[in-house]
């Protein structure tokens, strides 16, 4: 499996790596990287990796494949680095940065609506997730306020590590319908807002921010009725 740097730290944005492998779509294959792999709702990471004679390789996509290697998808048809050779895989790091704020933004979403989420996304500048919503009226400006004090408060965000029976011994834990945490190997990664989590604590694979203030001012654009309980929030960086 591909060694996932970002999982320990999401700031390292370029590394050197090892090509194990060209699938038969074009996708590369790195024995190490610092692409996060389209998942859990937040889009894959973009960038070049760099071949020794300087060659840039634009790479418009990350993804997993059925055994969770990351697989660098290039942005267009062309050469590819030789299986075996060293690469610089260097991320598009506006893009990234704008994903980890904009996610961890969507935790303390989850913190100002503590309902469950049956989905969400992240993209760009933006977000969203949907909630389980018995019947309610919901306002941009009020949940705006909401979150914005949330941010200048400057919480630490933080991550910890608990074992998969862990989790299972606490389900209230998870927040997402729709999408699971990732197990399996063992363990599960904790995201943890406030000093001990006091703001929001729920199980995720995703990238974030070491502070809420780093967030930067959001703002509701705009909530949908999805149905009879379900409600679409969505949020962009101001």
């Amino acid at each position: 499996m591909t060694e996932q740097l970002f999982r320990d730290d999401a700031y390292t944005h370029e590394c050197t790596a090892n090509v194990v492998e060209i699938n038969d779509r074009g996708g590369i294959l790195l024995d190490r990287s610092v692409f996060y792999a389209t998942s859990g709702g937040q889009a894959g990471d973009r960038g070049v990796l760099v071949i020794a004679d300087g060659t840039e390789i634009p790479i418009g996509l990350a993804v997993y494949d059925e055994n969770k290697n990351v697989v660098h998808v290039p942005a267009a048809e062309g050469s590819a680095p030789a299986v075996g050779s060293e690469v610089t895989a260097r991320l598009d790091w506006d893009a990234r940065h704008a994903h980890m704020r904009m996610h961890t933004c969507m935790h303390l979403l989850c913190s100002v609506l503590p309902y469950p989420v049956t989905g969400g996304s992240i993209s760009g500048n933006s977000g969203r997730l949907d909630f389980d919503i018995p019947e309610a009226v919901l306002d941009k400006e009020t949940l705006t306020d909401q979150l914005n004090e949330l941010i200048t408060a400057d919480h630490p965000v933080s991550d910890a590590w608990i074992t998969d029976e862990e989790l299972e011994a606490n389900p209230d834990l998870v927040r997402t319908m729709a999408v699971k945490p990732p197990m399996g190997s063992g363990k599960v990664r904790i995201v943890k807002i406030g000093q001990d989590g006091e703001v929001d604590l729920q199980p995720c694979g995703g990238t974030h921010v070491r502070s809420t203030g780093e967030i930067g001012p959001v703002l509701v654009s705009k909530i949908e009725k999805k149905g009879r309980q379900n409600r679409r929030v969505r949020v962009t960086l101001a």
